[in-house]
């Protein structure tokens, strides 16, 4: 079994900054790639920022040059740095992981999803 859980979520003003992070626990293999993605309410659920393991990351244009992201592979830890937020950076924050677990039939290859944590950027 595996699981996500985020963390650091909550109320911030605009300009003002936010660190997520998701810990991935259970018999984990290999993990493959891990990202961010959100959820604003009436919109579809986007990628924020992805990162592999080996390194490479990708950002949606509107969060370049504000968000980072980063992992720690050792302890299976995906951490979002957030700055200069804005109202329009309003959502559910979801982490999610493409891995290999190991489970009693053998090798699993599949996507984990955390639960989400929410972030508020207003005045």
């Amino acid at each position: 079994q595996v699981h996500l859980v985020e963390s650091g979520g909550g109320l911030v003003q605009p300009g003002g900054s936010l660190r997520l992070s998701c810990a991935a626990s259970g018999t984990i293999l290999k993990i493959n790639a891990m990202g961010w993605y959100r959820q604003a309410p009436g919109k579809q659920r986007e990628l924020v920022a992805a990162i592999t393991s080996g390194g490479s990351t990708n950002y949606v244009d509107s969060v370049k040059g504000r968000f980072t992201i980063s992992s720690e592979n050792v302890k299976n830890i995906l951490t979002l740095q957030m700055n200069s937020l804005k109202p329009e950076d309003t959502a559910v924050y979801y982490c999610h992981a493409d891995l290999i677990a190991s489970v009693a039939a053998g090798l699993e290859y599949r996507d984990y999803w955390g639960q989400g944590t929410q972030v508020t950027v207003s005045t």
